[in-house]
């Protein structure tokens, strides 16, 4: 399995040797965990502005007083 090794300054270990700590988690698997985590928010992120991006022009439709004023009339650019 791969491995990484990671430097710290002394402040910043301490920081993760607390946060894991309370976390009840050794730093290997807080650290593990935290790269883990980071990995599945970003996905969730993509998979939520995906479905907000299908769904935007059905919302600004039923609900034009909340399409921002920036945004309104976005198809008539003035020339």
């Amino acid at each position: 399995m791969p491995s990484l090794n990671v430097s710290f300054t002394d402040e910043e270990m301490e920081g993760v040797r607390a946060a894991a700590a309370a976390e009840g988690k050794s730093l290997k698997q807080y650290l593990h965990d935290l790269g883990v985590r980071e990995m599945q928010r970003k996905r969730f992120v993509a998979g939520a502005t995906s479905w907000a991006d299908k769904l935007r022009a059905e919302f600004d439709d039923a609900f034009p007083d909340e399409v921002p004023p920036s945004q309104r009339d976005r198809g008539a650019t003035a020339a």
